[in-house]
């Protein structure tokens, strides 16, 4: 008797174990257990991925997102099966990616970040004397002149015919901005799209003669840099460990999420211009599967991710009041409410997918 009881109580233990589990399953229980999400990201989002506590705040939400990196102009090219989501760093590839695969829409957009110039105080002084550029006197900030700076480019000007440069042994050759390579990636492209919007008399290019039209002077300011970067990412950590250019484009998202980070000297050097006529990049998820499409609604409404994109430099979707008050000590480098800017229209995707390779010298050989 004493051992068939033995054997019913197991059983009855085992039985309640079981139950136990299967139980928590069915409540949603998270702390064993969560889905995992595959994504291709844009490399300026890798960091965000990355930091645990963005992947507690999935994981408390029942979802872990592995990441693998590409150029968002690049991600139309890749074989996405086996993907969540893709998430571009902006609107154009990402609507194009969509309709090629049959996503449906509306595609959210959790956060955006505009381009902006990283100089250092040398370059950026020397912009200043020579009305390129208006910086304000402590140096953190200034606005970039794009209608001079462009014609600067056009006519190939070089760092040593502008007033002050002599002074300065790093600043010399040909006066340019670089980029990334604008077939591929995204910050690059949209450079293009605010720089034919400003010579194009402030209307978006919208056809083949506004685009040949535009074509000589895209295409100086692409081939004057030789190689380019493939990632913003490369081109900002190049920059802040001293190796990179005078002038580069990143986004102001990077630019916030380092002076969160803080770190002694960082920004001694460090100048940030807003161009007065940008683009913002609204960073825009594309759901290949419904698990895509949820993570894809939680980066944009669950308040801990918002909070976490704001910390990783991101501007939020209809939230300026978040950002203004989680940068409100870093306003020397920051134009919080960008004032003063103004916002170019993108041209369509097919438009600019021609003008990036007209930019690099392909296409129409008469433009």
């Amino acid at each position: 008797m004493r051992r068939i009881a033995g054997i019913v109580l197991a059983v009855l233990l085992i039985g309640g174990v079981v139950a136990a589990v299967v139980a928590g399953r069915d409540n949603g229980d998270q702390g064993t257990a969560t889905k995992t999400v595959r994504a291709v990201i844009g490399s300026e989002k890798a960091t965000f991925f990355a930091d645990q506590q963005v992947v507690d705040a999935l994981a408390a939400e029942g979802y872990t997102v592995r990441t693998e990196t590409s150029g968002s102009w690049a991600m139309e090219g890749l074989d996405l099966e086996g993907f969540d989501f893709a998430f571009p760093s902006s609107q154009a590839p990402a609507d194009e990616l969509a309709a090629k695969l049959g996503v449906q829409k509306p595609l959210p957009r959790p956060f955006y970040s505009p381009l902006v110039v990283v100089a250092h105080h040398n370059a950026a002084a020397v912009l200043d004397r020579n009305g390129l550029a208006d910086v304000e006197s402590a140096q953190g900030k200034g606005v970039l002149r794009m209608e001079a700076f462009l014609d600067a480019a056009r006519d190939d000007r070089t760092w040593q015919e502008l007033k002050g440069a002599e002074q300065h042994g790093e600043l010399t050759g040909t006066l340019y901005t670089a980029t990334t390579d604008p077939v591929t990636s995204n910050s690059g492209a949209l450079y293009l799209a605010a720089a034919s919007y400003v010579d194009n008399g402030l209307k978006v290019v919208a056809g083949d003669a506004d685009i040949r039209r535009a074509a000589p002077l895209l295409r100086k300011l692409v081939q004057v840099q030789g190689a380019q970067q493939p990632s913003s990412d490369a081109a900002f950590t190049d920059f802040i460990s001293g190796a990179g250019k005078p002038l580069v484009l990143v986004y102001e998202s990077q630019v916030a999420a380092l002076l969160a980070e803080g770190g002694a000297g960082v920004t001694d050097d460090l100048t940030v211009l807003y161009p007065d006529t940008t683009v913002n990049s609204d960073h825009t998820v594309v759901p290949l599967t419904e698990e895509g499409r949820a993570v894809g609604q939680l980066l944009s409404t669950d308040p801990e991710l918002r909070k976490l994109a704001v910390k990783h430099g991101f501007r939020p979707e209809r939230g300026t009041a978040e950002f203004t008050a989680a940068t409100q000590d870093h306003t020397d480098h920051l134009n919080q409410q960008l004032d003063g800017i103004s916002q170019a229209p993108v041209p369509t995707y097919e438009v600019l997918r021609e003008m990036t390779r007209r930019a690099r010298g392909q296409g129409d050989s008469t433009s």
